[in-house]
């Protein structure tokens, strides 16, 4: 089940549920103004509805992949997504919608735990550090291109593609889950390889008690960093409004923190002095806070486009040790890549909740909602410190 052989096709697994989930989750919200008329406090509700969901089902999720086998918990989420959207389909009411949305992250909560245990199960402290490269590296390609293409996809082929595009990506994958599945029931098929030997580096030079704060700082900041990023996701149409962008230049235009962050994810993977750092942590977030105020209030394109270069970059960093350290060192892999998805639904539910609470209580101030979030980032820098008082 773990050789390199198969964790070629896992990769692709990765890849197109990338391409799919990234499609359907981030123009969704273009969807649902463009035909149910929803502004920003709504889209911020739905994205709270989202984050609410996704923190639930993926720490269970992850324990279920665990328990009765990762295979297993693909098919299930593969399943899961393909009814919920063909039956998305053929709906036309928003409270529709809501529900195909909500059984969606329910289903693609089987998928990620599952994938990252997958690519790092049976690896060398190196080769976990390798593969957890490459599965970055692959999802942030394929999700960048998904949002970059996806606003000229969503106009030429029209707003059912929404659900017609991910479900054949998803019966794709799990024809490739079965047959992969077949191949890792083969005797010796451990064995094969592709990939060339890993050196084994030096053990880590740190206390384990250290090594543990720094799970927990990564495992705080990783949805305070998702807490930024879902609640920009939700008013990208309000954004892309308030610059006069079409859906098609606001996908070019509102995607290029996701090339920023998959170029960092690259660095971060061929480098590896930022492990157990905690200033790169902690200027990363300082980074965050300001370019997410940057480019939820950005006057112009010029404005937009450097504030979503740096977010593209700390966030990279942020999610790259939340999952670094999650794989490094846990032992289930298929529980803690559970946990590691579960914070991040925990962010996705948080900022948007705030941001949409703030909409609600003070309509007489548009940006109500951007300092509202950004106040809710800054008590997060707030604990991290804390915690890294008390760590060391």
């Amino acid at each position: 089940m773990f050789s390199r052989r198969l964790k070629a096709g896992y990769f692709v697994l990765e890849g197109l549920n990338s391409f799919a989930t990234v499609y359907y989750l981030y123009y969704f919200y273009f969807f649902m103004e463009t035909v149910y008329g929803f502004g920003n406090q709504a889209n911020l509700t739905l994205a709270a509805v989202n984050g609410a969901v996704y923190a639930i089902m993926a720490w269970q999720a992850g324990k279920f992949a665990q328990r009765f086998g990762y295979f297993t918990a693909l098919k299930v989420g593969f399943v899961i997504m393909i009814g919920a959207l063909t039956v998305g389909s053929q709906l036309h009411t928003a409270g529709g919608h809501i529900v195909v949305m909500a059984v969606t992250v329910a289903g693609i909560c089987f998928t990620w735990p599952t994938l990252e245990a997958l690519v790092s199960e049976g690896e060398t402290p190196a080769g976990v550090q390798r593969m957890v490269g490459i599965y970055n590296m692959i999802w942030a390609a394929t999700a960048a291109v998904a949002y970059f293409i996806g606003g000229a996809m969503f106009e030429k082929f029209g707003a059912r593609s929404l659900f017609y595009i991910p479900v054949a990506i998803q019966i794709t994958q799990l024809g490739l889950t079965l047959w992969l599945e077949s191949q890792a029931r083969r005797p010796n098929v451990g064995q094969a390889s592709r990939l060339p030997p890993l050196p084994e580096p030096a053990p880590h030079r740190h206390f384990a008690a250290r090594t543990k704060v720094f799970l927990n700082l990564a495992w705080l900041a990783n949805p305070f960093a998702y807490v930024a990023i879902n609640t920009l996701i939700a008013v990208s149409p309000g954004v892309a409004r308030r610059l006069g962008l079409s859906t098609m230049v606001a996908g070019f235009c509102c995607s290029i923190w996701c090339f920023s962050r998959m170029g960092a994810f690259y660095v971060l993977w061929r480098w590896n002095g930022w492990h157990y750092r905690f200033r790169w942590l902690l200027v990363s977030y300082l980074a965050m806070v300001g370019s997410f105020a940057g480019i939820l209030l950005a006057p112009n394109l010029a404005v937009l486009v450097l504030a979503q270069i740096i977010f593209g970059c700390v966030t990279g960093l942020i999610y790259y040790s939340s999952l670094f350290y999650s794989m490094d060192l846990g032992d289930t892999k298929g529980e803690h890549g559970g946990i590691h998805e579960a914070v991040i639904g925990l962010g996705n539910l948080a900022g948007p909740a705030v941001g949409a609470a703030s909409l609600y209580f003070l309509p007489q101030y548009a940006n109500s909602g951007a300092f509202a979030v950004t106040g809710l980032l800054l008590l997060g820098l707030g604990a991290l410190l804390t915690i890294w008082r008390k760590g060391t």
